[in-house]
């Protein structure tokens, strides 16, 4: 709660913010006023990538342990920024994941095989033009937003523990199970 954007976030909402309570780690809502909240709907953007999603992580973590009320009222949404850009001809794409990527790339070929494909990964929301950010990712009418679930927070809070917690035998389990899933590791 030291970090300097975490106490801007905090300031921006209005809230204040709850502590952990007990050794269950039960929340104290002592400091927190939902009827102060500014904003009807809070929208976590981060990067499509591996880094997007550990910042993703760590947000959702910080609501559930600190303000649960902003997910329980559901005021918290993620922004779905596209991760591949699609381009044949004149014709754009944009998909979110490896799988479309790969069903918009096939949809393509089947349409017009002559004309070349490009593919451009996004590393970033930095590397979209303004234009590009706005059409996929901030455009009300176009935009694709998840809401926040009590699941979803609490998921990420175990995901969270499990990786950066002092239990160890937690992370190499983890590890283990999920290891077998990695495609791409960016270390």
């Amino acid at each position: 709660l030291s970090n300097n954007e975490v106490q801007a976030m905090i300031t921006a909402l209005g809230t204040g913010f709850g502590g952990e309570g007990g050794e269950n780690g039960e929340l104290s809502a002592a400091d927190f006023n939902l009827s102060k909240l500014r904003y009807h709907k809070i929208i976590i953007m981060t990067d499509a990538d591996v880094d997007g999603s550990h910042i993703r992580t760590l947000l959702l973590t910080f609501f559930f342990r600190r303000m649960p009320e902003i997910i329980y009222n559901g005021h918290l949404y993620m922004a779905m920024p596209p991760l591949y850009k699609i381009q044949q001809g004149k014709k754009i794409s944009y998909a979110y994941d490896d799988n479309e990527k790969e069903m918009v790339v096939g949809r393509m070929e089947k349409d017009n095989k002559s004309q070349k494909i490009n593919i451009q990964r996004y590393k970033g929301l930095g590397e979209m033009n303004p234009d590009q950010l706005w059409d996929t990712t901030m455009d009300p009418e176009k935009r694709t937003l998840q809401k926040v679930t009590v699941e979803d927070a609490a998921k990420a809070q175990e995901t969270f523990q499990d990786l950066m917690g002092h239990d160890v035998e937690s992370r190499r389990s983890f590890i283990e199970k999920n290891a077998k899933f990695v495609v791409n590791l960016d270390v």
